[in-house]
C-alpha cells in the first residue's frame, strides 16, 4: 500500500470496519446456538428497523389517506381488513421500521438457527425462513383478511415461494458455467503454449480431445488458425508421448 493510501481516511476506516467485522464473527462463531441466534436476529432487526425508517420518510406518512370516516365504521369486514392492509403499507418511519426490523430479525434468526442444526445453507433452510419472516410480518402489520390464522399461513407461503425462487435463480447464475469435458485435453494443450485463444476455433470445428492425434496443418488452417500457432500445436502433438502413440495407432 502506498504512502498516499495508507494516509487516507476513507481507506483506514473500511480496514477498521473490516477487522472488526471478522472479529465480530469469529467471536460469534464461537457462542451457543441461543447466542448466536440472539444475536444475529438483534443485529439483523436492527439494520432492518434503519432501512424501514428511511423508506417512511421517503414515502410519508400516508396513513390519514387511508383512514375510514366515522359513518364508515360499520364497513363490512373485507372493506375494513382492505383499509388495515393500505394502511400497513403506506405507514410512516416508525411503522415500516418495525415490518423491516420484524421481516429482516425474524428471516435472520430462523436462517442462522437452520445453518447451525443443518450445516449448510440451501433452499429449504431459506424458505422457512421466509415463511417464517411472513408470518411475522403478517401478524405485527395486521396486512391481509379477517381470517388472521390463515392470512399468517398464506402470508408465510408467499414469502417461501419468493424467497426460494431466488435463492434458485441467483445460485443458477452464481455457478461457474459447466466445463465440456471433451475439450480438457485441448484446453490444457492451448494454455500451455498460450493459445488460450484459439480454443473457439477448435470448437466451431468440432476439433475435440479425441481428434488430437489426428490433427494436420489442413485441419488446422480449416479452422482459421495462423501459420505460427499452428506449427506450436503439430509440435505438441508430435512431443507428447501419448498422442504421438495414438497418432501412430490410427495409420
Amino acid at each position: 500500500m502506498g504512502q498516499g493510501e495508507a494516509q487516507n481516511p476513507i481507506l483506514v476506516l473500511q480496514a477498521k470496519f473490516k477487522e472488526l467485522e471478522t472479529g465480530f464473527k469469529g467471536w460469534l462463531a464461537k457462542q451457543s446456538l441461543p447466542v448466536e441466534a440472539a444475536v444475529v436476529t438483534t443485529t439483523s432487526a436492527a439494520q432492518g428497523a434503519a432501512i424501514g425508517a428511511f423508506m417512511g420518510t421517503l414515502t410519508g406518512d400516508s396513513t390519514s389517506l387511508f383512514t375510514p370516516p366515522t359513518e364508515a365504521v360499520n364497513l363490512n369486514p373485507k372493506a375494513m381488513a382492505s383499509l388495515k392492509q393500505a394502511q400497513a403499507l403506506a405507514g410512516g418511519p416508525l411503522i415500516q421500521a418495525r415490518n423491516f426490523a420484524v421481516m429482516t430479525g425474524v428471516n435472520a434468526g430462523i436462517s442462522c438457527v437452520m445453518k447451525r442444526l443443518r450445516g449448510k445453507e440451501d433452499v429449504q433452510s431459506s424458505m422457512v425462513a421466509a415463511f417464517g419472516s411472513g408470518a411475522m410480518f403478517s401478524l405485527v402489520s395486521g396486512v391481509g383478511g379477517p381470517n388472521q390464522a390463515m392470512n399468517t399461513v398464506t402470508s408465510g407461503l408467499f414469502f417461501a415461494l419468493v424467497q426460494g425462487g431466488l435463492f434458485q435463480l441467483g445460485h443458477k447464475f452464481s455457478q461457474p458455467p459447466a466445463e465440456d469435458v471433451h475439450y480438457l485435453k485441448t484446453k490444457s494443450m492451448l494454455s500451455s503454449l498460450g493459445l488460450q485463444n484459439y480454443e473457439k476455433n477448435f470448437k466451431k470445428g468440432l476439433l475435440a480431445d479425441n481428434t488430437l492425434p489426428l490433427l494436420n496443418d489442413s485441419a488446422l488452417r480449416d479452422v482459421k488458425i495462423p501459420p505460427g500457432p499452428r506449427l506450436l500445436i503439430l509440435d505438441h502433438i508430435e512431443k507428447d508421448p501419448e498422442l504421438k502413440g495414438r497418432r501412430k495407432g490410427s495409420h
